[in-house]
């Protein structure tokens, strides 16, 4: 019972803090992913630590329960009261420093506790006739559980908050079955108080959430956590304000949908069916009704951020929502292009391409969608922000992959500069003068607060106009492509400049090839590491604990390559993304079982039980092979295809485990602290080296042969 329990509130506990941290820096993926790697750093530390107890008693454990129940929800408040402690500027960011330190202080509790839980309730599992691999497995199956929990109640519509005290709740009832009234009375009360201390803050959640949200929201009306970020709506005076993971989606007062809009639509001379892919709500669709056309679609991806903001919204932009020609989808963009009518005009008012969220909407392949729903003549808009007059490299290099991505579908694209530049393209000639712009404004009595026949010649006739073009047209990048996402590699890298300024001239295309394409670094890397597998098997401790991290680097980088594929593929439903997550908890679980029965009946045949490993590194190629496979192809896996390679993956990276568990291993209590902290520092470089590291330099294709090549020499390690 303890194993399963560790691994339901494990993987709870991971993310509810995750989410937090994610809010808490403004929707940084770039924080989340470090985050996770943090977490199973901690994991591994709090399984290596202690190692000599070799028989924990039911008290001990019961204690680590308790003391996990009360971390939880303390490292939530801690976290939302971060830039208060820290001394943040209200919408800044915290300096990387104290984002990195809330990230360690955050983590350090749960994660650190969850892997001596592990250490200690395997120790009092495994005796002659139960397995590390058996212990493995409960613990995996747990966290599949914990997995399908979290995916229910973000369903369900139940806050952070609240599944942080839920998740307390389950930690706290452990204990009252581990411990007995008559031995430990003391501590049974403690759990039984503590138990009805969560009840009690569980009933008063939401007013709670409320409160803790209003810390850095003053103004709060409304806050709702969403399957895709935090939407927090405040008011101040007249102007509303929502933001989305506490960053600024939008505003009621400003002019950047007239901008946007108005600066796009005159493009067409007349357009009477209009497609918008989000951005509704702040003032597209008030803008685009000036234009009197026929049909309006608007496809929104979140639900949740629709029924909540439309309550607080100013009369037109409601009238608009609910005008004849309207028509409001609730829908993923791309998946709604794939059946969709034809437009004369499409505005993209999706988030930045500041994540492999965001990213998805600013590829080639997206593009190429959009130009197969264009009408004769039809334009595409959307928008990019950036500093008026000075644009550093990494942001030249962030524009050009996807001025790159857009000139590989359009042959006409036009770039209109600014704080925030509209970008258009069509595959008819667009305007490259005022005057055709200028006089359709006048021709339809259009009522702009900004937009001015004189503000569109300053634009067409500023020196940055044509500046723009050059810079644009000198980077010689690769496009942004699903496979290849180079545009997020320079959103993370203008991202570190926020608190790196000099890194703004450090080129990393450069840099990766030089490491891993070009000798000698290259010959290092790819002949070192072999060498170090072959010099690694005089001992055999070492030897045994490098084919289990290698295996997990193998089965998180995989992870996290098909569940991207997925996002850019089939939208970002955390539902679907929760049930991925189980897929490959599923084939932890049942790997380290069949892989333990097997070793079992080969135990006398050393010899033979080699093959099973060797048969394991093997599975992982194929699984690289047909991932590979379906990218290049541009195949959309579905949620049963994704789900079956992650199956896969998680059952080769237990598989592994469970064999090097068992192999030539006397005492089985020995090994459970070195192995499985083992498989969680793989999973550690593997998190942050692919997420923040590979996958943004080298492109998805380039990774996955780099997986092949490593579990073929993973083989020297059997």
């Amino acid at each position: 019972m303890p194993l399963i329990a560790i691994g339901i509130i494990s993987i709870m506990g991971q993310v509810v803090l995750l989410r937090e941290l994610n809010v808490a820096f403004y929707g940084v993926e770039l924080i989340y992913l470090l985050a996770l790697g943090i977490w199973l750093f901690w994991t591994a530390t709090g399984a290596l630590i202690i190692r000599r107890m070799m028989s924990p008693s039911q008290n001990q454990i019961a204690i680590l329960f308790i003391l996990f129940s009360m971390c939880l929800p303390l490292d939530i408040v801690f976290i939302r009261s971060s830039r208060l402690v820290f001394g943040g500027i209200p919408g800044a960011y915290l300096n990387f420093f104290k984002q990195f330190a809330v990230a360690i202080i955050t983590l350090f509790p749960a994660g650190f506790i969850s892997g001596l839980l592990f250490q200690w309730a395997a120790k009092a599992y495994v005796t002659d006739k139960k397995t590390l691999a058996s212990a493995y497995a409960i613990e995996s199956a747990g966290g599949l559980m914990g997995g399908l929990f979290s995916t229910l109640l973000i369903t369900w519509g139940i806050s952070n908050f609240s599944a942080a005290l839920l998740c307390a709740l389950m930690a706290a009832i452990i204990p009252l079955f581990l411990l007995t009234k008559s031995k430990i009375a003391v501590r049974y009360s403690a759990g039984l108080f503590l138990l009805c201390i969560f009840t009690i803050l569980f009933w008063k959640s939401s007013i709670l959430d409320q409160r803790m949200t209003s810390w850095n929201h003053p103004d709060l009306l409304e806050s709702s956590d969403s399957p895709y970020g935090r939407v927090t709506v405040t008011k101040r005076y007249n102007q509303i304000s929502v933001f989305e993971n506490d960053a600024l989606a939008f505003e009621t007062e400003g002019t950047d949908a007239e901008y946007f809009c108005h600066l796009t639509a005159l493009q067409h001379p007349n357009p009477q069916t209009v497609l918008i892919l989000g951005g509704g709500m702040e003032g597209l669709m008030t803008e685009i009704a000036k234009y009197r056309p026929r049909k309006i679609d608007y496809v929104e991806l979140n639900p949740v951020m629709l029924n909540m903001v439309q309550r607080h919204l100013s009369a037109d932009v409601g009238r608009s929502l609910h005008a004849q020609n309207t028509q409001v989808i609730l829908a993923d963009p791309r998946h709604y292009l794939k059946n969709s009518g034809t437009y004369d005009v499409i505005l993209v008012g999706m988030p930045e391409p500041d994540s492999g969220q965001a990213n998805r909407f600013y590829t080639r392949e997206f593009f190429e969608q959009i130009s197969g729903k264009l009408n004769p003549g039809g334009i595409l808009g959307f928008r990019l922000r950036t500093a008026e007059n000075l644009w550093t490299a990494p942001l030249i290099r962030r524009n050009a992959s996807i001025y790159n991505a857009l000139k590989a579908v359009f042959p006409h694209v036009l770039f209109l500069p600014g704080t925030t530049n509209i970008v258009t393209a069509s595959h008819m000639p667009l305007p490259h003068s005022p005057e055709i712009m200028s006089r359709r404004l006048q021709d339809m009595n259009i009522v702009t607060k900004l937009i001015s026949p004189n503000y569109i010649k300053y634009l067409f006739t500023n020196d940055r106009f044509l500046e723009i073009h050059d810079l644009l047209g000198k980077e010689k990048l690769p496009p942004n492509t699903d496979i290849r996402p180079v545009c997020y590699q320079y959103a993370f890298m203008i991202w570190l400049s926020k608190f790196f300024p000099n890194i703004v001239h450090v080129d990393m295309s450069s840099i990766t090839d030089k490491i891993f394409f070009k000798p000698p670094t290259s010959l290092m890397l790819w002949i070192g590491l072999p060498l170090l597998f072959l010099l690694s098997r005089f001992r055999p401790v070492i030897r045994r604990a490098m084919l289990v991290a290698a295996a997990g680097f193998i089965g998180m980088v995989l992870e996290t390559i098909l569940i991207l594929y997925y996002q850019v593929k089939h939208g970002v439903l955390y539902q679907d993304i929760g049930l991925l997550l189980m897929s490959f908890m599923a084939g932890l679980a049942l790997g380290a079982i069949i892989i333990k029965q097997a070793m079992t009946r080969t135990i006398m045949n050393p010899q033979f039980a080699r093959w099973y490993a060797t048969g394991l590194l093997a599975g992982f190629c194929l699984v690289c092979g047909f991932t590979a496979m379906e990218m290049t192809q541009s195949a959309s896996a579905g949620l049963t295809g994704v789900s079956l390679l992650l199956a896969s993956t998680g059952f080769f990276t237990a598989g592994i485990f469970a064999y090097t568990s068992l192999h030539e291993i006397d005492d089985q209590k020995k090994v459970i602290s070195p192995l499985y902290a083992a498989d969680l520092i793989g999973g550690c470089i593997g998190s942050l080296a692919g997420s923040l590291i590979l996958i943004p330099l080298m492109g998805i294709d380039a990774i996955i042969m780099g997986l092949f090549l490593l579990a073929v020499y993973s083989i020297l390690l059997i």
